[in-house]
């Protein structure tokens, strides 16, 4: 029997705005990346996400990016390895308060945005990443890029790695996502996604889905409906 994760990015509301799209994307997927307050999300956003996602039984993971709240994180910078390591390790470590306070454990980490692309290409970046995550809890998955530099790495550090599919991004010949930027790059078409993601299946570990889109919840629950259907039983990695 095949199994897969489905990840979504979650917590990138601030706190006391209403109707979050979180908790009906809770229903369908297997583990949650929370955002951490550096690209979006604050203290209230984290601690309400973390409880919605133990009361669901979802794996908790902190979803650290760059310091950029009006570019969502998407902006790439110039950033040295030691900020990467930094930020990294400040951002899981905050997230990481909540889910100890909920009485939960912190199952992985997934870097965010342009922070996630550039580590996912840049050895030296990845190994800083990496290196943040193994030092704060070397028993964290880390959710990367299949077939990226972070995956390299982490094997390297010997960190149990998910490898990542995106059921609502295309990609690039070389295996990159298609940046943001360029018509395409996203998939809007629910149909289409479902192929995606059945094509991914049994590639790779995880499949992401991105929360702030605005067919997130009809997209999520049709891909979810159609590996069921395959047969393929949707658990979080290393949870099963």
């Amino acid at each position: 029997m095949t199994h897969i994760d489905l990840n979504c990015d979650m917590g990138e509301t601030p706190g006391n705005q209403a109707g979050s799209p979180d908790g009906p994307l809770l229903e369908y997927v297997s583990s949650a990346n929370i955002a951490c307050g550096f690209h979006a999300g604050d203290p209230r956003r984290m601690l309400l996400t973390v409880q919605a996602a133990a009361r669901k039984g979802v794996a908790i993971g902190a979803h650290p990016g760059l310091p950029d709240t009006k570019g969502f994180g998407r902006r790439e910078r110039p950033i040295t390895p030691a900020e990467v390591y930094e930020i990294t390790l400040y951002q899981t470590g905050a997230l990481e308060a909540f889910v100890r306070a909920a009485g939960t454990s912190l199952h992985h980490v997934k870097p965010h945005g342009a922070l996630y692309n550039m580590a996912a290409r840049d050895a030296a970046l990845a190994e800083a990443l990496v290196s943040a995550i193994y030092d704060f809890d070397h028993s964290l998955v880390i959710y990367a890029l299949a077939g990226s530099e972070m995956v390299k790495a982490a094997r390297a550090k010997g960190l149990r790695v998910a490898a990542e599919g995106f059921i609502d991004r295309t990609y690039r010949s070389d295996g990159t996502l298609t940046p943001r930027n360029q018509t395409g790059a996203v998939i809007e078409d629910i149909p289409q996604a479902v192929m995606q993601a059945r094509s991914l299946a049994g590639r790779v570990d995880t499949l992401c889905l991105h929360g702030d889109g605005t067919l997130a919840l009809p997209m999520i629950r049709a891909v979810r409906d159609a590996l069921v259907q395959d047969g393929i039983l949707i658990n979080a990695p290393y949870c099963i």
